[in-house]
C-alpha cells in the first residue's frame, strides 16, 4: 500500500488537508489521536509507561495526560523516552491498519512527523503551510489560547522553512476554496504515482 505522510505546525490546517482527502475516499490514519488510545487500552504499552514514569502517569479515567506533559515538556531526555517507547507501537499499528484499506493509498496524520522520525515509514511527505499570524488567529480560535502561548508553541516547533526542505510536496493554506482545489489536485498525482510505484513493483 503506498503511503503518504501529511504534516505540519500548529494553525497550519493539516487536518482540514486530511479531511479532504478523506472525502475523496482516502482512509487517513490520525497518529497523535491513535497514540493517546494506545496509551489508554494497550497493556505492554502501559506497563513501559508506568515502569518508566511511575504510577502517576495513569489515573482513575486513563492516561494522566497533565501530569505527562509536565515530565516530558520539562526535560528533552524525558520527552525522548516517551517517544522510544509510544512511536514503535503506534508504527506497528498503521502498519497493520495500512495493509486492511483499500484505495490507492493511505494517509500517515502527524503534527511530528520529522521529529519522530516517521519519513522513512511512508513514500511521500506532504507539509501544510500558512503564514504564522494566520496560524495564530486559528490556533486561538480553536484552542482558547492566548497569543503568547501559540506563538510559544509555534517557535518550540520546527519551522515551516525546515518541513518544506524535508518534504515531497508542500501545500499553502491560505483560502479554503485555494486549497480544496490545490488538495484535488494533489490527490491526482498521489494516485497517479501510487499506481506508478505499483508498476514498478510489479513490473
Amino acid at each position: 500500500m503506498y503511503k503518504v505522510g501529511i504534516t505540519g505546525g500548529i494553525g497550519s490546517g493539516k487536518s482540514t488537508v486530511c479531511a479532504m482527502l478523506e472525502e475523496c475516499g482516502i482512509a487517513v490514519y490520525n497518529s497523535d489521536h491513535r497514540a493517546r488510545e494506545l496509551m489508554a487500552s494497550d497493556e505492554r504499552l502501559r506497563s513501559r509507561l508506568i515502569e518508566r514514569f511511575g504510577e502517576a502517569v495513569y489515573g482513575p479515567e486513563g492516561i494522566n495526560r497533565e501530569y505527562l506533559a509536565r515530565r516530558v515538556f520539562a526535560s528533552a531526555e524525558e520527552l525522548q523516552s516517551l517517544n522510544s517507547i509510544v512511536h514503535p507501537a503506534v508504527m506497528e499499528d498503521f502498519g497493520r491498519w495500512a495493509e486492511q484499506q483499500q484505495g490507492s493509498y493511505v494517509v500517515l496524520e502527524s503534527a511530528i512527523l520529522f521529529e519522530a522520525k516517521l519519513e522513512d515509514r511512508v513514500d511521500v511527505v506532504i507539509s501544510v503551510m500558512a503564514p504564522e499570524e494566520l496560524r495564530v488567529e486559528r490556533a486561538m480560535q480553536r484552542d482558547g489560547a492566548s497569543r503568547e502561548q501559540v506563538v510559544a508553541r509555534i517557535k518550540a516547533q520546527m519551522s515551516d522553512d525546515e518541513r518544506a526542505q524535508r518534504s515531497t510536496y508542500a501545500i499553502i493554506n491560505i483560502d479554503i476554496e485555494e486549497l480544496r482545489e490545490d488538495v484535488e489536485q494533489l490527490h491526482r498525482r498521489l494516485c497517479y504515482d501510487s499506481k506508478a510505484t505499483e508498476s514498478r513493483y510489479n513490473g
